[in-house]
């Protein structure tokens, strides 16, 4: 059967600041059945340590998405033209059970994999990759990954705690979701609590990126090196906004200084286009501290920019 290809509700047929409030104003559909990628929100944070209200994250996202038009000028990709892509809403996680939401989470991404679906996801706080990750890999055995943040959220324990934002992919070496040596950080900067939380991404065979080693520099030569060092297999990119300076993106729970520009963050992304992406995330907008929207139209951008990256993409000249 021909798939149905769909395009986003242009700006001549509704202003927009009119239409369906979904990502890019695409249709909304029920599941990913028959879809090649799609957009789906999950609005928790409830493993956030510092500001709250990234569990708002995926409606802003979304409204400010209407900006967002559906040919890539910069790359030429047209990604409605060849995949079928649709908004199927978001996971309805349970507020006040951590543990119980990642088994919610989980269980979406099961059905997502299952249809042969690539998500994009719109966060939420950055605890949500864990079960995504656990989901896809069971579809596509361990991942290579792209995570870009000013953190490494490889922390052991949070006031106890083996699952919070700050922890996902130490539990994602722990539970071989993701393969160390196709593993690079992006970002990482700022103030840590030892030496250790550098070291140990280190020590599992992560290339690690300090942001001053990106600073005043293009990293499309950074990216030409990624693409070989994680090869031809799955790939996932997990983008914490906060990898961005806060000048680009204040509306976040935990910003640093001294981060990437969101031209670097278009540099990596763009520097996927030739991995097998089999889904990624833009995490931790915290729309409370975004009263401009920006940082929640840049996290819309790079979403659009992930889509346009992913294997399939058509391209015109």
């Amino acid at each position: 059967m021909e798939k149905k290809l769909y395009q986003p509700l242009g700006a001549n047929e509704m202003p927009r600041f009119g239409g369906p409030a979904t990502m890019m104003r695409l249709p909304a559909r029920d599941s990913a059945q028959g879809l090649d990628a799609c957009f789906v929100g999950v609005p928790f944070d409830i493993g956030t340590s510092n500001r709250a209200g990234a569990r708002h994250g995926p409606r802003q996202i979304r409204a400010e998405s209407c900006l967002v038009r559906p040919y890539n000028l910069a790359t030429g990709a047209a990604p409605f033209d060849s995949l079928s892509v649709a908004d199927i809403g978001d996971v309805a996680i349970n507020t006040f059970n951590l543990s119980e939401s990642m088994t919610i989470i989980e269980r979406d991404y099961d059905e997502i994999a299952a249809a042969g679906c690539r998500p994009l996801t719109l966060g939420g706080d950055h605890t949500i990759v864990l079960p995504i990750l656990r989901a896809l890999c069971k579809k596509h055995g361990p991942l290579g990954l792209v995570h870009v943040d000013a953190h490494a959220d490889t922390n052991d324990t949070m006031f106890g705690e083996k699952i919070t934002h700050g922890t996902p992919f130490r539990r994602a070496v722990e539970e071989n979701l993701i393969e160390g040596r196709r593993v690079v950080q992006i970002g990482l900067r700022a103030t840590g609590y030892s030496a250790e939380d550098l070291a140990w991404p280190r020590s599992q065979g992560f290339l690690v990126v300090e942001a001053e080693d990106c600073w005043h520099r293009s990293l499309a030569p950074l990216m030409e090196g990624v693409r070989h060092r994680l090869g031809e297999g799955p790939v996932y990119i997990s983008f914490d906004i906060d990898g961005l300076d806060p000048a680009f993106a204040p509306g976040t729970g935990t910003p640093e200084i001294g981060g990437l520009t969101s031209s670097q963050g278009l540099e990596i992304i763009r520097g996927c286009r030739e991995l097998d992406i089999v889904g990624g995330d833009l995490v931790e907008v915290s729309p409370p501290y975004d009263p401009s929207g920006n940082t929640a139209l840049t996290g819309a951008n790079l979403l659009f920019e992930m889509l346009c990256a992913l294997p399939g993409v058509a391209y015109r000249a």
